[in-house]
């Protein structure tokens, strides 16, 4: 087959998604307004730039887009999210269209009149929408998407990559952690993921645990007040924040941490970060957000707190750090999940059952 891509390539989603395509055989193209960052073998990129603010620029940039459309030939278009990028895809007027929302695109356009009404109209369009969770199956349903047309695909996990391994001990002297317990977030440094909660926790844990040591990744808006916050609670010490990192570095940092921590608002789907840590068998501590408690049951394959409870999240923390028996049963629990209900293979397979029932049809 051959499939067209119009996704971020600065998003590791996409380029996990596009990868597998690319490697099963299809001729594959990937389009983006963001340059790319890591070629994949056999993907032909095309960048066409940032989204313009100028209303009449959009509009170009719609049609340029169909011409791209046109010359490239594809037999599906597949776009990944409902805002910037699937209002160019509807713009274009290109058919057949397979739209994947990821879950702000959708939930955030819900405060706002003009952007709900610009999302319905793009979703609608489309021959078929994917999502990775049932809250966002029942929003796309009121927006007034067929139901024959929403599909459940969850972005997955690769269990043989993100899988169980020992500490990396120079990594874990790389974050001053050496003979320390670590607690890692790996969500970026934006609003929406709430790492102030993390921060906050941190002096309660410290009291019961002096030696943990906090290691916060990712970058966004709110790197610099985050780090004043460090410096103000007395903890700059205990916390280390590393940066954006690398796909090919993640499972090395899962496997040398003990309590992976997420304090997200809003998640469509399980977090990508989240599975991962599970498969690498990392107890989980996550935000009751999103569907987060349809797939961690506390205390058995990992622990719920509520959203912006600092005080209950230093509560999960301390308790996992407390017991090494609960952190491995939980670690164990939490991928034996992921393998069974979130495998990458698994995922990336009934979506190209998908694609060959539109290239199929004439």
């Amino acid at each position: 087959m051959r499939i067209c891509f119009f996704a971020g390539a600065n998003s590791a989603h996409s380029y996990r998604w596009i990868r597998y395509f690319a490697g099963a055989g299809h001729e594959v193209d990937w389009i983006s307004l963001a340059p790319l960052a890591q070629p994949i073998e056999g993907v032909r990129f095309h960048y066409i730039g940032p989204l313009s603010g100028n209303p009449f620029r959009v509009l170009r940039q719609g049609w340029e887009f169909r011409r791209l459309l046109r010359k490239i030939g594809s037999e599906v278009l597949h776009v990944h999210s409902a805002g910037t990028y699937g209002l160019i895809a509807w713009l274009s007027g290109y058919h057949p269209l397979i739209v994947t929302a990821w879950g702000s695109d959708v939930l955030f356009s819900l405060e706002s009149p003009l952007r709900k009404l610009l999302v319905r109209r793009i979703l609608r369009s489309a021959e078929m929408v994917t999502c990775d969770a049932e809250h966002m199956r029942k929003v796309l349903l009121a927006l007034g998407v067929h139901e024959e047309k929403v599909k459940r695909i969850n972005f997955g996990v690769e269990p043989d990559f993100f899988a169980k391994g020992g500490k990396d001990m120079r990594l874990l002297r790389a974050w001053g952690a050496e003979g320390r317990r670590v607690v890692i977030s790996l969500r970026n440094l934006e609003p929406v993921y709430d790492i102030d909660t993390l921060i906050r926790a941190v002096p309660i844990v410290k009291e019961a645990n002096p030696d943990v040591k906090f290691v916060i990744g990712g970058g966004g808006t709110q790197e610099l007040r985050l780090k004043s916050l460090t410096r103000t609670l007395g903890i700059s010490d205990s916390v280390a924040f590393i940066g954006r990192y690398s796909l090919p570095d993640l499972p090395r940092y899962l496997q040398s941490s003990d309590v992976y921590v997420s304090t997200s608002l809003s998640d469509a789907g399980i977090a990508a970060s989240t599975a991962e840590a599970m498969a690498c068998c990392i107890p989980v501590i996550v935000s009751d957000s999103g569907e987060n408690t349809a797939w961690i049951t506390d205390l058995e394959n990992g622990a719920i707190f509520p959203a912006r409870r600092h005080d209950m999240l230093a509560e999960k923390i301390n308790l996992f750090l407390s017991d090494p028996a609960l952190r491995a049963r939980c670690g164990m629990a939490g991928r034996e999940r992921i393998v069974r209900d979130n495998n990458y293979y698994v995922e990336m397979s009934k979506m190209e059952d998908i694609y060959g029932a539109f290239a199929a049809t004439p």
